[in-house]
């Protein structure tokens, strides 16, 4: 029987990080121990002010604006002109259901192509293909800490050829691998040479570990996208609200935004606009201080613990995401080798080839977020001094599955 479905969503599967979510509960339900770091999600609390906005406004049912509440557009303008120096006028910034939205509807609102980096995050590639703009992947080393130099991304776009539209997506500090961009200076002035459009996907800037939010918007503010939201500093990501900054130069983009937006979801959830104006105006510096001190020195006991001459990682810089390599002459895929992982240890890992690798690169990508986050958070005093015995004190879960994982590595 022909198929009822069109070919470009044929090929798509279920987001990767969602299902490894789903299987490690499922096992975990069937008596299995399961070491879950396979998903990215913040174990932290959501700041307790914000949450008694949602419950103020709980009882507003009225549509807000398609392009999101007039007061929240306002904030996010001007935190963004804080952190980035960047004037993203309040009427260039569309509310969306999440970050992972705000993509999607540039991914289908946008006619070219795609150009990302190996490794970027796991809908990247499924997102492009739903707008059918054609992906061209940049493969990466660790050397570079996971991103292009410049001689790459020009060389990449001397292949391609000048006459295409280009995004080139960039997320820093980067998921899967924790990794900071610190060459964003040279990558902006080759994407200006290429008249390219950037969507800077900044969800976890302020978990940079440095305290140090960096954005290409700053060198090329003219044509830089920028998407946010509140699912990891703030940890709300079941809220599902995000956003997506226009530059002023490429503003033709929001009409058509806002009406793919009209016909889609029509608008993100009211009482949760109105706690996110809390969210963007308030003054959570310290909680977020204390949020980037827990993973930074959780991050560092993984680093720390793993490294050897069997598996190759570097340091974590933020985020909540390590990239370790194995050595390794037993699997043919990373597919094969993460599954093997989790069957012989109950490590839950997704493989690099999730996020733009080539299938025999033995690279996984580990969440270290396995932990009761609310307790950790209330017993920390000094976030600048968290020891590794308050990591096996308050991550156990972390402790035990590293132990297991270089365990199993040294077997290789």
């Amino acid at each position: 029987m022909k198929s009822k479905v069109k070919k470009n969503i044929l090929k798509l599967k279920e987001s990767s990080t969602l299902a490894i979510n789903e299987k490690s509960k499922k096992l975990i339900k069937e008596g299995k121990k399961v070491y879950q770091f396979g998903f990215g999600q913040s174990p932290f609390h959501i700041p307790n002010k914000i949450v008694e906005k949602l419950k103020d406004h709980a009882h507003r049912k009225e549509y807000l604006p398609i392009q999101g509440l007039p007061e929240l557009r306002e904030k996010i303008s001007k935190y963004l002109l804080k952190k980035t120096g960047v004037n993203y006028s309040k009427d260039n910034i569309l509310i969306t259901p999440g970050s992972k939205e705000a993509m999607l509807l540039m991914h289908v609102v946008f006619d070219g192509e795609i150009l990302t980096p190996a490794p970027s995050w796991v809908s990247y590639e499924p997102q492009a293909e739903i707008g059918l703009n054609k992906i061209h992947w940049i493969e990466t080393s660790s050397a570079n800490n996971w991103f292009p130099t410049a001689k790459e991304l020009e060389d990449k776009l001397k292949k391609i050829g000048r006459k295409k539209n280009l995004i080139f997506i960039l997320n820093s500090p980067n998921n899967p691998s924790g990794a900071i961009c610190n060459n964003l200076k040279d990558l902006a002035r080759i994407a200006k040479k290429y008249k390219l459009i950037v969507l800077s996907d900044e969800i976890y800037t302020d978990l940079s570990f440095d305290n140090n939010y960096k954005s290409i918007s700053k060198f090329y503010p003219e044509s830089t996208f920028i998407s946010g939201g509140l699912s990891k500093w703030c940890g709300a990501g079941g809220w599902r609200l995000g956003f997506l900054a226009v530059p002023n130069k490429l503003k033709e983009f929001m009409k058509s935004l806002k009406s793919l937006a009209s016909e889609s979801y029509s608008t993100v959830n009211t009482p949760t606009q109105f706690a996110a104006v809390e969210a963007y105006n308030g003054d959570y510096e310290n909680y977020k201080l204390k949020v980037r001190g827990i993973l930074n020195a959780v991050g560092n006991f993984v680093y720390n613990n793993l490294r050897s001459n069997k598996i190759l990682i570097n340091p974590p810089q933020g985020a909540f995401y390590l990239m370790p390599e194995f050595k390794n002459k037993k699997f043919k895929t990373s597919s094969k080798m993460c599954e093997a992982i989790l069957n012989d240890t109950g490590v839950a890992m997704l493989p690099g080839s999730d996020f733009g690798f080539k299938p025999n690169k033995m690279l996984s990508r580990l969440s270290f977020t396995d932990f009761n986050g609310i307790k950790f958070f209330e017993n920390v005093n000094n976030h600048n001094s968290i020891s590794d015995e308050m990591v096996k004190t308050y991550a156990p879960n972390v402790v035990e599955g590293v132990s297991k994982l270089s365990n199993w590595a040294k077997n290789l």
